[in-house]
């Protein structure tokens, strides 16, 4: 047995404090409640920071200037593009060098693309590192550094730093130490939580991925206007404060507090919630069974049936979700609605209503595949009323504030569904696939594979915005309508098979063949009538003269 396999992990030195105080332990069900606060808390702290690109990016570029209002819900929420004069730590008219170009777009989607570039590739290691390591320390580390690399991009303003690679390099460290983070957290649920109404949880809890975006769109608004550095190091400081909140009180797996594991019998479980953790002399053991199990490789995991599908999958719906999490702000800004220009601020508040739709999407998709069994085809479901709901968005959203922010919010619900699916409920059951036979852990592994490869599509939406926005907002659109289309489709086969399990009997072995040729013939139609169905939707949207 490998080494990494024998580390011996410790009980959290805030639980050891706690049970002193209390004088008893905390059952099960307790500590599952635990986990999801704190795992909550942990990856919403690991999006906060995320989104200070975005708000700061019309400050950067020369076209959008800041307000001096106060920040949000102090000051108005939605104001119209003022002028004010500089302050003393304002950035003035001409933006910050090197953003303030002709090339400055294009220069802010290559940081977006460089923190993603390493995102995503740092994932595939992060994952099969979560699988060996202790999950507790590896998110720690991963937390804190995290914060100080974007605490590091923030102090250019201060330094006065003008140099492009400065700003690059620090995206880029600050993309690996954020690769930890996801693969980390689903396999520390993973480990805590059965299958049973996993969809619905998970759903629920994957609210932190909105309410690290809406709390880092806030924070980095309302801090703007003593200067732009303070939007990115508040959340920087913010991540690496959860980071030691994580190190003194998350048990990443239920051996290291005395239960055992999440995938335990129904009675065992219902045991455990009643007499709590089985503590004894010997309790190391339960210690090293939390890492006796292995690692599997990557190449293993890729064989499990339905990681590279939803991989696939999650690669263009992520490209649509995070253009909508980088350039949100910075299209608002730009665009007039109702017949006025919002201000910077007031651009930046009024994005984290698409998370808001993708909270409610999330929680939706979850429960409607756990009611229906289904992760691929609500998934798919999702991604092709996205489609709609972000042509309407574009045609009707300049109509008012009212208008756009309804249809925001419907276009995150359905963007953000299938994307809270996918990296959440999916990748806990296909890391705890009947394949592994138990004797392997697989989750963060699985985790980095389906997510990284998604990172990889959200690398390559920013960056392609960027050279796209030049020649206008509907061309970006239809490279969005396209990636969700695309992003369906790659579920057909799954889809299919779901349709065909819960409708067809057990057939002879004699007509596996026929059946097999039948659902080949059933996928090739199901694309042959999207693509039909697309291309008419498409011709009514160039008669409308938007593409």
């Amino acid at each position: 047995m490998s080494t990494s396999s024998n580390t011996m992990r410790r009980t959290p030195p805030g639980i050891l404090l706690i049970r002193r105080i209390r004088g008893k332990d905390w059952s099960l069900k307790s500590y599952r409640y635990i986990i999801l606060l704190l795992t909550f808390i942990a990856y919403a702290s690991y999006h906060a920071p995320r989104k200070p690109s975005s708000i700061v990016k019309s400050v950067l570029y020369p076209e959008s200037l800041k307000s001096s209002d106060p920040p949000w819900p102090v000051g108005n929420v939605f104001i119209k593009q003022e002028f004010p004069g500089l302050g003393a730590n304002s950035v003035d008219n001409e933006g910050w060098y090197p953003f303030n170009g002709t090339d400055g777009t294009s220069k802010l989607g290559e940081i977006d693309v460089a923190f993603l570039a390493c995102y995503s590739s740092g994932m595939y290691v992060a994952g099969h590192l979560g699988d060996t390591l202790d999950l507790r320390l590896f998110l720690t580390a991963g937390m804190i550094g995290s914060g100080i690399f974007v605490g590091l991009f923030g102090m250019g303003y201060f330094w006065n730093i003008h140099v492009f690679w400065f700003y690059l390099s620090m995206q880029m460290v600050a993309g690996l130490f954020q690769a930890t983070g996801w693969p980390s957290v689903v396999a520390v649920i993973g480990n805590w939580l059965g299958k049973r109404k996993r969809g619905l949880i998970m759903g629920i809890w994957n609210a932190h991925t909105s309410v690290g975006n809406i709390s880092g769109s806030l924070l980095a608004a309302a801090v703007l206007d003593y200067g732009w550095g303070w939007s990115f190091i508040v959340p920087g400081a913010l991540i690496a404060s959860a980071g030691v909140l994580v190190y003194l009180f998350l048990a990443a797996y239920p051996e290291d507090v005395g239960f055992s594991g999440a995938n335990a019998s129904s009675a065992e479980e219902e045991d455990q919630i009643r007499k709590g953790p089985v503590v004894n002399e010997n309790s190391s053991n339960h210690k090293e069974g939390s890492g006796s199990r292995k690692g599997i490789g990557l190449s293993e995991a890729c064989f499990i049936p339905g990681v590279i599908p939803f991989a696939l999958c999650l690669f263009f719906s992520k490209l649509v979700a995070y253009t909508f999490l980088y350039w949100l702000p910075f299209y608002l800004s730009q665009t007039e609605i109702g017949g006025e220009y919002m201000s910077v601020k007031s651009a930046g508040n009024l994005s984290t209503l698409f998370d808001v739709g993708g909270i409610v999407g999330g929680v939706m998709a979850g429960y409607i595949s756990d009611k229906l069994n289904a992760r691929a085809t609500t998934a798919a479901t999702f991604m092709l009323a996205a489609i709609p709901s972000m042509v309407l968005y574009r045609i009707y959203g300049n109509i008012s504030c009212t208008i756009n922010i309804l249809l925001m919010m419907i276009a995150g619900l359905f963007v953000n569904g299938p994307y809270a699916l996918i990296t959440t409920a999916v990748s806990a059951d296909l890391g705890t696939h009947r394949s592994l036979r138990g004797d392997s852990r697989a989750l963060a592994t699985v985790t980095a594979i389906i997510d990284g490869t998604g990172s990889v599509g959200a690398a390559l939406g920013p960056l392609i915005t960027g050279f796209l926005s030049t020649k206008g907002w509907d061309t970006v659109f239809m490279m969005l309508t396209a990636g969700a289309l695309i992003a369906s489709l790659l579920l057909s086969q799954l889809v299919i098979a779901e349709f065909s399990e819960r409708t067809r009997k057990p057939l002879p072995s004699s007509h596996r063949q026929q059946t097999q040729e039948g659902n080949m013939t059933a996928i090739s139609s199901h694309h042959l009538f999207v693509t039909c169905l697309t291309y008419a939707f498409w011709l009514q949207l160039q008669d409308r003269n938007l593409f």
